[in-house]
């Protein structure tokens, strides 16, 4: 290897925006996270929507919150209603 060219290798205490912290080696002298292990849903088995731009509240705001429910009840009141009332 050559001499000079490689970056300082610390060790540093790695920070996840959930309050976990974990000691690992790095490149760079601090380490932010904000997501992590302890708080990822794919490993806590718990939804949790990261928004952070307002795009989740923007769209349920535009197309409402539908769930499967509330689309068959009103597709069963569109089925009843006769087509000359529409």
């Amino acid at each position: 290897m050559k001499e000079g060219i490689h970056p300082k290798y610390h060790e540093v205490e790695a920070r996840c925006a959930c309050g976990a912290t974990w000691k690992t080696r790095s490149t760079k002298p601090e380490l932010h996270l904000e997501i992590c292990s302890n708080c990822h849903p794919f490993f806590t088995g718990r939804q949790k929507l990261i928004d952070t731009e307002g795009r989740v509240e923007r769209f349920t705001k535009k197309f409402g919150a539908q769930t499967s429910e509330s689309r068959k009840k009103a597709a069963k009141i569109k089925k009843e209603t006769p087509a000359a009332a529409r």
